[in-house]
This record gives structure tokens, C-alpha cells and sequence, in this order.
């Protein structure tokens, strides 16, 4: 039996489809997609049990998007607002004062900005399979080559985009959700809803959430690639990233089981169960940007100026450091006799505190008569899951940012490429400085350095 249909009417005047099932603590999923009905994957056996296991000992809450499934279909756009509006419409109609959020695929993004907005009411949010920019969901060659033949025939054009979510095998599976997806969408609101997904950016908004964040994402996926979630994971503050098995973008394709016992773990409503045959690596990790700090010549110095003025220009950097990383929401993890190694939760945030400091070191002048100044300072950035274990950071993310860092020198920032495309569109300015073979690796890392003399 098909879960009973309740109907909220959004500001503008919209009617917004949503069910319900299961109670309990309340989770409010969005659709995978604004043209994919909800009911049209409870229909599929394998999406009707993962949502029924979803709503164990919990209240689960799903919605259609305008101009989708059991909604009204006679709409003029969709974009952002207009979707947020959606979301806002069922959550007040619930009755929803505080909730789990659990955005997926495409419509991920639309969770993220309710997010911010009602920073109150999300207790926790669940992000699957997605990116930030709707343009990373897609091969875009292949949705527009898609989207030529579209107006002559939609079927052909909507199987393209449903073989991307639930992988080119599953071809009986792909075929029975493209008929029930084009009895119940207009062949020109599909239209309008790619249009809506792939203009999305939701970028600038990351830093601002402040609920407990999961960023789910299948490891084999291209589109998004984990790359992207990489990028999600480490801009949310505090975000932790799980990479699971497996290449499908829809959570009930594949390896469901995992993906259930992940919400459930995060949620906390009760304990995990590992499926059998669940791989070890399956460990909810944070993605970190790593930063070192050393000093120039700090030996030499001692040497030249003694312990005592020496212990001064360690005391001006150790100051430095401090205050760019109070400013710039960085942790200081430990003190190296000559810098500092600091953690963030966002690469933007590590690079900021970066071009701070060396600023910072600047402002303090030139040497005397005219020398070199006396304090410089070498900066090593990079971005990975470290392991944390008693207030500490291990592994090879460390390891390549210590490695980088002695590659700087004085007045230098140098970077990963990894930290260089998570901070892509934030402004910064970066120069290709070639690759090294770090002490202790065996592959070649490309290095990059921060532009951030105001002249350069």
C-alpha cells in the first residue's frame, strides 16, 4: 500500500505533495531530484524497502517538488527560492519544530540553503552523492548532446539522465522510473528543472551551516566525483565525510544496507548494525586543511643573536600565528619549537590565515640597515582525513603538509593541489611551482603558492 498523500501550500500559493511514515524523531528527505516523483521509486521494491528501514522507529517525511509527482504541475518556474519555498511549505505543514534534514543528489543543495536559513530547527544534516554546484552532477557534454534531441523525444533524453543516477546496468529498473517520471512531469518543467540544478551554487553558503554535518558519497561515482565531496565536506565546518562502496548516485542502489546503518549511526536513534560483508574502511572521518609554520634560518639566528633575542622572534611569531588563527576559526594542534601545526575545517579558512600571517610578518619591516627581516616565515598548506587521536592529527595528510612546508621558503605560502581546488571560486590566487617527490613518497605531489603581497 501506497503511504496516504497530505498536501502544504507554499507562499506563493504552490501545492506541495508530501507522505509520511513511521513515528518518531523526525527525518524530512528531500526528493533526489526536482523532476523525480517520490511515489515513483516507492514503487520499485528495492526504494520501498530502503525507505521502510529509513522509517524505523522514526517519522519520515518525503515531498514532491512543483511541477512533480503528486504536486501541482501548473507552475511558472522552479529555481532556488522557489524549491527552498517547497521544503519550507512541508516542514511548517508537518508541524516540523526541529528536525534531521537529508538532502540528496540534486536537491542536496536546496537542503543546504534551508539550512542556513533555519539554522534553529535542523538538529542534523545528511548530504548524499552531491557537490555544492549543481554543474558537478552531470557530464555536461553528455547532458547537452542529451538535451539537443530532447524536444523530439523527452523519453530518450530523461533515460540518459536516469542511467547517470542508478548506473547503466540497471536497465528494466531505469525504464519502469522513466514511465512513471514522464506520466507525472511535463516534458517543459524536466526542462525547467535541469536548467534549475545545473545554474545552483551553493558554494558561498557552506561555511554558514551550523548543524552536525554527514557528507555521504560512494567512492566509484563520477558525477559528482568524490573530489567534489572532498570539497563539500571540508567548507562545512566540523563536517564529517564517509565514503562508502560503490558507484550509484540513487541510496537505494547498491550497497543500501550501508547507507542505512550510516544515517542511523549519525542520527544516533540507535545503534549501528553492520551489514555482513560491510568493509572496514567504512569509518566516518573529517576532512582537515593542515598548516605549517616554521621559521627561517631559526638555528642560524640563535646563533647569530643569542637565546635571549632569539626566544623574541619566536615569542612574535607564536603571537602571529595565534591571532590569525582566533580570526580565522583555525585549532592550534601542537607547538614544533620552530612553528606551529594547525588544523581547519575549511580550506578557504586555512588560506585566509595564511595570507594573514605572512602580512602580519610583513608589516613588522625590514631588518637593520636594511637587511632582510629578521623574522620570516615559511608556510606548508594541505587537505586530507587524518587520524585524531588524543587531541593530535596522524597520517599522511600531516606528513605531506610538514613535507610542503619545508619546501617553502621565507614569505612563501605553498600549497597542495588538493587545497588549491577546494578554495576554487574564493578568490585566492595561486602560481603553478611544479611538482616534488616528498621524503617518504613515491609519487610526484604538484605544488602551488599563494599570491598574497597586495602588488603580485
Amino acid at each position: 500500500m501506497e503511504p496516504r498523500i497530505q498536501y502544504a501550500k507554499t507562499e506563493d500559493g504552490v501545492s506541495i505533495a508530501f507522505w509520511t511514515l513511521g513515528e518518531g524523531t523526525p527525518l524530512l528527505v528531500t526528493p533526489g531530484a526536482p523532476s523525480v516523483p517520490s511515489l515513483g521509486s516507492w514503487r520499485t521494491p528495492e526504494a520501498r524497502a530502503y525507505w521502510e528501514r529509513l522509517a524505523r522507529d522514526r517519522l519520515l517525511i518525503r515531498y514532491d517538488h512543483r511541477g512533480c509527482g503528486h504536486s501541482e504541475h501548473d507552475i511558472s518556474e522552479q529555481s532556488l527560492e522557489t524549491l527552498v519555498a517547497d521544503l519550507e511549505a512541508v516542514a511548517d505543514q508537518a508541524g516540523l519544530e526541529e528536525f534531521a534534514l537529508y538532502g540528496y543528489s540534486s536537491c542536496a543543495p536546496y537542503a543546504i540553503a534551508y539550512a542556513v536559513r533555519h539554522p534553529g530547527r535542523i538538529t542534523k544534516l545528511i548530504l548524499f552523492n552531491t557537490s555544492a554546484r549543481g554543474s558537478d552532477l552531470f557530464n555536461l557534454d553528455r547532458l547537452r548532446k542529451a538535451r539537443e534531441s530532447e524536444d523530439d523525444d523527452p523519453e530518450f533524453y530523461l533515460q540518459i539522465l536516469v542511467h547517470q543516477a542508478l548506473g547503466w546496468a540497471a536497465g528494466e529498473v531505469v525504464q519502469a522510473l522513466v514511465s512513471d517520471t514522464l506520466k507525472e512531469v511535463d516534458p517543459r518543467v524536466l526542462r525547467m528543472s535541469m536548467d534549475t540544478v545545473v545554474e545552483t551554487d551553493v558554494t558561498d553558503l557552506l561555511a554558514q551551516v551550523a548543524a552536525p554535518t554527514l557528507v555521504l558519497h560512494r567512492r566509484d561515482l563520477r558525477y559528482p566525483s568524490l573530489d567534489a565531496a572532498r570539497a563539500l565536506a571540508a567548507d562545512i565546518p566540523g563536517a564529517q565525510l564517509l565514503v562508502l562502496e560503490g558507484d550509484a548516485i540513487a541510496p537505494h542502489v547498491g550497497d543500501a544496507d550501508a547507507v542505512v546503518s550510516a544515517i542511523d549511526e549519525f542520527l544516533g536513534d540507535r545503534e549501528k548494525t553492520k551489514p555482513p560483508g560491510a568493509p572496514a574502511t567504512q569509518e566516518a572521518t573529517t576532512v582537515h586543511t593542515i598548516l605549517f609554520t616554521d621559521m627561517e634560518s631559526s638555528t642560524a639566528l640563535t646563533r647569530r643573536l643569542g637565546d635571549a633575542k632569539a626566544q623574541e622572534l619566536v615569542r612574535a611569531h607564536n603571537t602571529i600565528v595565534r591571532n590569525a588563527l582566533k580570526a580565522h576559526g583555525g585549532s592550534e594542534i601542537k607547538h614544533t619549537g620552530d612553528g606551529i601545526m594547525a588544523s581547519f575545517p575549511s580550506a578557504s579558512g586555512a588560506l585566509e590565515c595564511a595570507v594573514q600571517i605572512q602580512r602580519a610578518v610583513a608589516a613588522r619591516g625590514v631588518g637593520a640597515h636594511g637587511h632582510a627581516p629578521l623574522l620570516q616565515i615559511h608556510i606548508g598548506l594541505n587537505a586530507g582525513e587524518p587520524v585524531a587521536e588524543e587531541a593530535d592529527l596522524f597520517g599522511t595528510a600531516v606528513q605531506l603538509a610538514r613535507r610542503i612546508c619545508d619546501q617553502a621558503g621565507g614569505g612563501q605560502i605553498l600549497v597542495s593541489n588538493v587545497v588549491r581546488e577546494l578554495a576554487a571560486g574564493k578568490r585566492f590566487m595561486f602560481s603553478d611551482r611544479g611538482e616534488f617527490v616528498p621524503k617518504g613518497f613515491d609519487d610526484a605531489v604538484r605544488l602551488y603558492e599563494v599570491r598574497w603581497r597586495e602588488d603580485s
